[in-house]
């Protein structure tokens, strides 16, 4: 029984005007409170690497005993002055006098220095810094005062870890405005192209920044509580993530408002027609992004423990607004949204064309498309998996086993420079040692292993007041030699060979734990290296568990929105390959045209979520539209009219999903340019071979057994829908019925 029209007399005034009115108002209450809350985010954001390590790590428990070695929680500045040429007493005399005024900045503890290197060309001082929230202003504040008093001629950097740190601060310092300027620019350059319309990118567009301030203010209450750590890495993902999950969910909404707006003149009819349409796609692929990203709660990594929660929040938000807001905004414009092409009524005997093959009313690309799938479905679906195939072979050549911090920054950086300048002058790992704990009992013993290894340049025990001990025995009055005791551990202080982020120092690590644990099978190393090599190592396992958690979540979200087994298993495994093709020419790309050392290790786990997660999405729009046709027309007229209907609007969402995306290339941060690239040529990929051509001919070259093993899946049925919708007759109807008894 069909329902009747909602003629506009009939639709009660709090339908039409108060409810859309009451809804906008509170999303613009929401956005008063969200937006100014942007600005408070690095209140509760760390970028400390060591933070995001699981306690079971052995960097973080190094950590822990660390702590009970020293008063504060100073960060240590390294502070290099190279010349050219030989240093003369008479200018070493001079950067001897910087020391007091180091000092008087008042910054930290004493400053120890100046420290001259072997060949005479450079010497060193290390600042401590107290302030680690006042970190990038104290890191400037010494590079000010260098610039200004160091003597003409000689370079002066700040690095080690408040260096580095603080220039990482900094380049994440344009996620608050750059990053969101230009995604909000290219998405809607994008929608102005798709709907010539001023008012209706307008309207998305405040659908998508709504859903952000909500987010932000939904995260920021959640970092307050303690209940997550934020980063600026997760920070700038989010942004993007909303801007284009909201754009993309508002795209599925305003095409059945379109459609809708053919079938009546009431605009309170159109949208309620329209939001029952697409309430159920909406939230099938909202719940599948957010249930794949909570899946990183599974994460022994804490930074990706965080950003699942993070990321969720964002999707939640997008969709909250894609069903209330947008809706809202729409039922307030009716027609007027998409001025000046405005869509016409179409007459009700106009509308529906008797559905033979599925391509009538389409034209252009998409009747092509549609024609070329109908004519050669298994050539179509072989070629597009091989093609994936062979692009896969790439992923061979990713490089994922971390990269040195001083790789990680791509723009100009004093404390990169000063790393080099370093290691240039002095042992690589000065200003960044590894740390040993050990036993009190077996200190000599330990020491003694630690300077032997191979790629330890000094090391020495720690006395009190964290000075270091050159001797057991006092070579003066005053001089220490008893270490520093604390619940019968001592620390020692171990300088590498070896830039203290680099893969070789990772090695050395590892061989180093091995190398005292036969001496003092408790001890401990930690340190800067050690908390990078645990931290890649930890990441690794992540990608190991929960990427079959993800798949599972996935293909049962799948299963019970489809009511079908097969056609899930099939989404899934296109989606899958769809990702190993995108990694394998990230992988060519990275290492032969942007010429990147490696990745990081959580690129390929991240890369997974969001691609498996939001590939996803395409095939709910296609394949949801393509169930609701083929109970009406038959399974491959189905496929072919979902094709066509939705083949505008999912691949206009998928250029904007890989536009905003994209926009995390503007950060000069080599994860964040990585994972832009690995998204957007992902999801493009996704959305022009996979979810076009491969699915819609697989699916069509099965038939109605797609759906198995639901009723849909019966050919029987199949043939029974399509006599009943007209689409076959005479011998058309025989062969059929033939085929489905068989």
């Amino acid at each position: 029984m069909k329902s009747r029209p909602l003629h506009s007399a009939r639709v009660p005034f709090w339908l039409r005007w108060l409810l859309p009115v009451l809804l906008v108002l509170t999303w613009l209450a929401i956005a008063g409170v969200g937006g100014p809350t942007f600005g408070r985010l690095d209140e509760v954001s760390s970028n400390d690497q060591a933070s995001f390590l699981p306690a079971s790590a052995e960097a973080t428990a190094a950590q822990d005993w660390q702590a009970k070695f020293r008063d504060s929680d100073e960060v240590p500045a390294v502070i290099v002055i190279e010349n050219d040429a030989a240093i003369s007493p008479a200018e070493l005399g001079e950067l001897a006098s910087l020391k007091a005024g180091l000092e008087g900045l008042e910054l930290g503890s004493a400053v120890i220095g100046p420290i001259p290197s072997e060949d005479g060309k450079a010497v060193q001082f290390i600042a401590p810094i107290g302030s680690s929230d006042q970190l990038k202003e104290s890191v400037q504040e010494l590079r000010d005062f260098l610039a200004d008093s160091a003597p003409a001629g000689m370079q002066t950097f700040v690095t080690g870890p408040a260096g580095l740190t603080a220039d990482l601060v900094s380049a994440f310092a344009g996620i608050d405005g750059i990053l969101l300027l230009v995604a909000l620019g290219a998405v809607f350059l994008i929608l102005l192209i798709v709907y010539r319309s001023l008012l209706l990118p307008i309207a998305v567009l405040l659908t998508s920044v709504f859903a952000l301030c909500a987010a932000i203010l939904l995260v920021f209450g959640m970092a307050k509580l303690g209940w997550i750590q934020l980063s600026g890495q997760s920070q700038g993902i989010l942004s993007i993530l909303v801007i284009g999950a909201a754009t993309d969910y508002a795209l599925l909404y305003v095409a059945r408002f379109r459609e809708a707006l053919t079938h009546t003149r009431n605009r309170t009819e159109a949208v309620l027609t329209a939001w029952k349409a697409s309430f159920e796609p909406i939230l099938a692929s909202g719940a599948t992004v957010i249930i794949a990203l909570l899946c990183l709660l599974f994460s022994d990594l804490n930074s990706n423990k965080a950003l699942g929660p993070v990321a969720a929040a964002g999707i939640l938000c997008s969709l909250f607004a894609a069903l209330t807001l947008l809706p809202a905004l729409m039922a307030l414009l009716g027609r007027a949204a998409f001025w000046p092409f405005r869509p016409k009524l179409v007459p009700a005997g106009e509308r529906e064309s008797e559905v033979v093959t599925g391509l009538e009313g389409q034209k252009g690309v998409w009747r092509a498309t549609g024609s070329l799938v109908s004519r050669r479905p298994r050539t179509v679906w072989v070629v597009s998996v091989l093609l994936l195939l062979v692009a896969s072979a790439g992923v061979l050549q990713l490089k994922a086993n971390g990269v040195p911090q001083t790789d990680v920054i791509l723009t100009a950086s004093n404390a990169v420079d000063g790393q080099n300048a370093l290691a240039r002058h002095f042992d690589a790992g000065s200003g960044s040692p590894a740390v040993v704990i050990a036993d009190e009992s077996k200190a000599d013993e330990v020491l003694a292993k630690v300077k032997a290894a191979d790629g330890v340049g000094d090391a020495y025990l720690l006395a009190e007041g964290g000075v270091p001990i050159v001797s057991r025995e006092p070579a003066a009055p005053g001089t220490p030699s008893a270490p520093d005791v604390h619940d019968g551990k001592v620390l020692i202080n171990a300088t590498l060979n070896y830039a203290a982020d680099s893969i070789d120092a990772e090695d050395m690590v590892k061989a180093l734990r091995d190398e005292v644990k036969t001496v003092d099978a408790g001890a401990l190393v930690g340190g800067v290296t050690a908390t990078a090599l645990d931290t890649n190592t930890t990441a690794q396992r992540d990608l190991v568990i929960i990427i079959p958690i993800v798949l599972a979540v996935i293909l049962l979200i799948l299963m019970l929105l489809l009511r079908s087994v097969l056609a899930p298993v099939l989404l899934v495994l296109s989606v899958v390959l769809s990702y190993g093709a995108a990694m394998g020419v990230s992988a060519l790309v990275f290492n032969n045209i942007l010429g990147f050392p490696g990745a990081d290790a959580t690129v390929p786990l991240f890369g997974f979520v969001f691609l498996v997660a939001l590939g996803v999405d395409y095939n709910i729009f296609l394949m949801s539209r393509v169930r609701e046709e083929s109970l009406k027309h038959g399974t491959r007229p189905g496929i072919l009219r979902g094709l066509g209907v939705t083949g505008g609007v999912i691949t206009s969402a998928g250029v904007v999903l890989a536009a905003t995306f994209a926009a995390l290339g503007v950060i000069p941060i080599m994860f964040l340019v990585k994972l832009a690239f690995i998204v957007a040529f992902g999801v493009l990929l996704d959305t022009v071979l996979v979810r076009s051509l491969l699915v819609p001919a697989l699916a069509h070259d099965i038939g109605p057994r797609i759906w198995w093993p639901g009723k849909l899946g019966r050919p029987e049925l199949d043939v029974a829908v399509r006599r009943d919708a007209g689409a076959l007759d005479g011998a058309d109807l025989e062969s059929a019925e033939d085929a489905g008894r068989r």
